[in-house]
């Protein structure tokens, strides 16, 4: 395992991270929102091509962000600070639980001809990688495709912060390489089993705006979170899509 997180810059408990904890609260099912964000990546991607090295940043306990690339991409790494989650995901990537299973059908109902001859299993073994790291660690334009989920608002209580982490992950990307990103919207915090989490509370707007620097044909959306919202404390989800202008 490589080490990408050093100078880490908070105070936050992530290595005390309950990701099992997490993973029942949030992936034990796939939700309506969710799936919605699924359907769209899976959209996205289809004209990505194949073959390429993929990046998901804050992978924590979600493994779909990986498995919306699996066709596209010859290797994966998954980036994560929290060393629990790292763990986690050493062990699911060998042999993911039977609970994602309904969340790899939304991607091949959303796109048969791309995910349903790929056997996620083997593939996602065989092709990936995890390192513990920091997002603002990140090297430049190494990456041709990637996917950052609900991570850049949900790691500080500071605007400036979420710009830098969501600009850090983009600039990760290569020129022209494809990403996928979601934001919970005005988010307050979470919780995660007795420790609490902070957030950064964004809008369409601002994620839009913080993209404008490092990206191009970008499209941003709002997914209405529902009757029966994740948790307290935000209104929906955001997805971006677009594409690194190597900045």
């Amino acid at each position: 395992m490589i080490d990408l997180a050093t100078n880490r810059n908070d105070s936050q408990p992530w290595d005390d991270f309950d990701s099992r904890w997490y993973l029942a609260h949030n992936y034990e099912n796939l939700r309506l929102d969710d799936r919605e964000i699924i359907e769209r990546v899976a959209n996205f991607f289809a004209a990505s091509g194949e073959q390429r090295c993929g990046i998901d940043v804050g992978s924590g306990t979600n493994l779909y962000p990986a498995l919306a690339m699996l066709p596209s991409c010859r290797q994966i790494t998954l980036v994560e600070r929290s060393r629990s989650n790292v763990a986690w995901l050493m062990r699911e990537i060998r042999q993911f639980a039977p609970s994602w299973d309904p969340f790899w059908g939304a991607l091949v109902n959303a796109d048969a001809d791309r995910y349903k001859p790929v056997e996620p299993r083997e593939a996602l073994a065989a092709r990936t990688e995890v390192l513990c790291g920091s997002i603002f660690e990140l090297p430049r334009c190494e990456w041709e495709i990637g996917t950052m989920f609900f991570v850049a608002e949900s790691i500080t209580a500071e605007a400036d912060e979420f710009e830098r982490a969501t600009q850090c992950f983009v600039r990760s990307l290569k020129p022209g390489a494809p990403f996928a990103a979601a934001f919970m919207r005005h988010s307050v915090g979470y919780q995660v089993n007795r420790l609490h989490f902070p957030a950064v509370a964004v809008d369409e707007g601002q994620v839009g705006e913080c993209l404008d620097p490092v990206a191009y044909d970008v499209t941003v959306t709002m997914i209405p979170s529902g009757a029966n919202p994740l948790r307290d404390g935000y209104d929906g989800m955001i997805l971006a899509t677009g594409y690194a202008n190597g900045k």
